[in-house]
């Protein structure tokens, strides 16, 4: 048996239906779908293939379980010969490092991050497809980190790649792994220029206290927020447990992206967008602070957190991904569907006829 998936969501109305040859199909349903037929006939393809349908084995959508016991070996040193993430170590970028987290630590104060998420939610400077974005980011080079001074394309490719090898079947992970830094577009003028303290570096509640693991936590001293007794008990305005979807952090191009993904109605899991929002909160994922402000809904995240960066963060390397080679899969990648529930509408003898509630990750086009 063959089964056939349109490759494309469209809209259907009332009534919509498809004929071609002896087989038709009739549809009762008003919303953006997909559809499935399962043809019992040897002419599917010829069937069905100016409807837009590829062939495929899959029946059901594959399980977004993890095996946490995978084959990405882990660096001793980074590009520089240093420990990753050694923010002591001196080296040719160690000071401009240290610059970027001082600045950082005196002006991501609660109100600039309120005033920032406000600001961008509006995602009005324009749109434009994943890949476009990925390109863009060409130019950019993150200067908060102290591991790799490459493109910040090749950081997407390498990681993503890094990812497919270890887990070939979970693809909104390669996803994840490949737009996870698209926020640093903000560094580009047409998304307002801001300042790399701004955009990069860890990430970090606001309205709390601020824990010592935080990168240079020395420099939170000359913050405002230190001195303002609202703000400087552990749980500062929030409450214990109260989950981290109602902490409001520093801002940067995770909780950038975050909103970009969001407003565009991804259907990523909860657990990427979790990856998305939170890869720079090493205070969490890393020290372990702060997890008396999670859910039980974030402790079932993090794991998906601390297993994306293992790849995030080792798998950077001046040896660059061809692009050109890559771009393809990647591309197929962002138009899949995401498969959810299947409503068989008819059954014969000769075929079975469905709708497969499902969606692309992500639209072709995204306000940015």
């Amino acid at each position: 048996m063959a089964t056939n998936f349109c490759p494309f969501p469209f809209k259907l109305g009332l009534h919509h239906s498809f004929s071609k040859s002896s087989s038709s199909l009739q549809v009762l349903i008003n919303r953006e779908i997909f559809l499935k037929v399962e043809c019992r006939s040897q002419n599917a393809e010829e069937d069905f293939s100016g409807y837009g349908f590829s062939v495929d084995d899959r029946t059901a959508p594959q399980t977004d379980e993890l095996i946490l016991d995978h084959s990405l070996v882990v660096p001793h040193t980074n590009s520089y010969g240093h420990s990753f993430r050694d923010y002591e170590a001196k080296n040719e970028r160690s000071e401009m490092v240290e610059e970027l987290y001082r600045l950082s630590h005196i002006n991501q104060t609660y109100d600039f991050a309120k005033h920032m998420r406000d600001k961008y939610r509006s995602l009005d400077h324009v749109e434009m497809s994943i890949w476009e974005c990925c390109e863009i980011l060409n130019d950019v080079v993150d200067e908060s980190d102290p591991d790799l001074d490459e493109p910040q394309i090749q950081h997407l490719l390498q990681s993503a790649e890094a990812i497919r090898k270890d887990y070939p079947n979970q693809d909104w992970l390669h996803v994840t792994a490949l737009i996870h830094d698209l926020g640093k577009v903000l560094l580009l003028p047409s998304f307002g220029g801001l300042p790399q303290w701004a955009v990069v570096g860890d990430t970090f509640p606001l309205g709390c206290a601020f824990d010592p693991s935080i990168v240079h936590y020395e420099h939170f001293k000359s913050s405002p927020d230190y001195k303002n007794p609202a703000y400087s008990t552990q749980l500062g305005v929030y409450s214990e447990g109260c989950g981290l979807d109602n902490i409001l952090m520093s801002w940067g191009h995770d909780d950038y992206l975050y909103l970009v993904a969001k407003e565009n109605k991804t259907t990523l899991p909860p657990a990427a967008l979790f990856i998305i929002r939170y890869h720079s909160f090493y205070a969490l994922h890393k020290s372990g602070a702060y997890k008396y402000l999670m859910n039980e809904e974030d402790a079932e995240n993090l794991k998906w957190l601390q297993i994306f960066n293992k790849y995030d963060l080792y798998s950077k390397s001046k040896s660059g991904v061809d692009v050109d080679k890559v771009k393809p899969y990647y591309i197929s990648l962002i138009k899949k569907v995401k498969l959810q529930t299947c409503l068989t509408l008819f059954s014969s003898s000769t075929f079975s006829y469905g709708v497969i509630d499902a969606m692309q990750y992500f639209p072709p086009k995204l306000k940015w």
